[in-house]
């Protein structure tokens, strides 16, 4: 059980949702311009303690990050610059979803010292109907700035007209996909993920709040399947992925039992092979 002392050492992240929850309704829209400014924070070393929490909740090897930060963390550290680089957008921010991220790891990310971090919106594609929001994130030491490279996707559905379009068949784990790994996901897997992570949207962790929201329970949080992806393929591999590039195509309804599985170099979460997956990818060796 994750220890629920990880929560006081997760102040900018909580006062970042709640800033963002928080301006999402008093906010005067203004034109939504990109790429935005740069945002930058330093970052001091993370908890020993929590770096290790982590890494087990999410299936990976304690020993191996000894001196080390795992670079799939960094939603911890750039969610607050984030919401920054949100500030005063023309959308409406309760209602986004995440779209998926694609994650470089061009050097290891030292555990002793800060962290440089710089976050900006890199561009807005809107149709009307949504828009996504491409972020760019570095993180890295002083000599070593841009050691993780980190893309991520924000959805926000507008509502608008939609054309007459053939509805999209959902996206499907291949029938020749083999099983690398299988994830025994309980019902406080949200919970823990934002104990660890500090993202405590409600919609992962209070199963009232996820029912209003049409979902059967709590649902997972997308970081957490990225994280689990990563530490198993680093696993299974013995080698880590440089570059995971990963697109949430359904929501994970928790408790669950679901599986990894790879085709070449895609890959895929589904409950079994030939059934509709919650996430696809692709990743890269070093």
């Amino acid at each position: 059980m994750v220890p629920l002392r990880h929560v006081l050492q997760q102040g900018p992240v909580v006062a970042a949702l709640a800033r963002g929850a928080a301006s999402s309704f008093r906010r005067s829209p203004r034109e939504t311009v990109a790429p935005g400014p740069w945002h930058h924070a330093l970052v001091p070393p993370r908890p020993r303690d929590l770096i290790d929490d982590y890494v087990r909740h999410v299936g990976g090897d304690v020993a191996s990050y000894r001196g080390l930060v795992p670079p799939h963390l960094f939603p911890q550290w750039i969610f607050p610059l984030q919401a920054r680089a949100l500030e005063g957008v023309s959308y409406p921010l309760q209602k986004v979803l995440n779209g998926g991220c694609r994650m470089e790891v061009r050097a290891p990310l030292p555990a002793d010292r800060p962290l440089e971090v710089a976050t900006r919106l890199d561009s807005v594609d809107d149709d009307g109907r949504r828009a996504v929001l491409r972020f760019l994130a570095t993180t890295g030491p002083k000599d070593e700035p841009e050691a993780l490279v980190v893309h991520l996707n924000a959805v926000v559905p507008l509502g608008g007209p939609s054309e007459s379009k053939p509805r999209k068949e959902r996206v499907r784990v291949p029938s020749e996909a083999r099983e690398l790994a299988r994830w025994r996901l309980g019902p406080r897997a949200g919970l823990e993920f934002a104990i660890l992570t500090g993202d405590f949207n409600p919609v992962h962790w209070v199963a009232p709040y996820a029912r209003a929201f049409g979902f059967r329970n709590t649902i997972l949080h997308g970081f957490s399947s990225f994280a689990r992806v990563y530490e198993s393929l680093r696993v299974a591999r013995r080698i880590a992925p440089r570059v995971l590039d990963v697109r949430f195509t359904r929501p994970l309804v928790l408790p669950a039992r679901v599986g990894l599985f790879t085709a070449d170099a895609s890959l895929f979460v589904g409950d079994a092979a030939g059934a509709p997956a919650y996430l696809t990818g692709t990743f890269e060796g070093p």
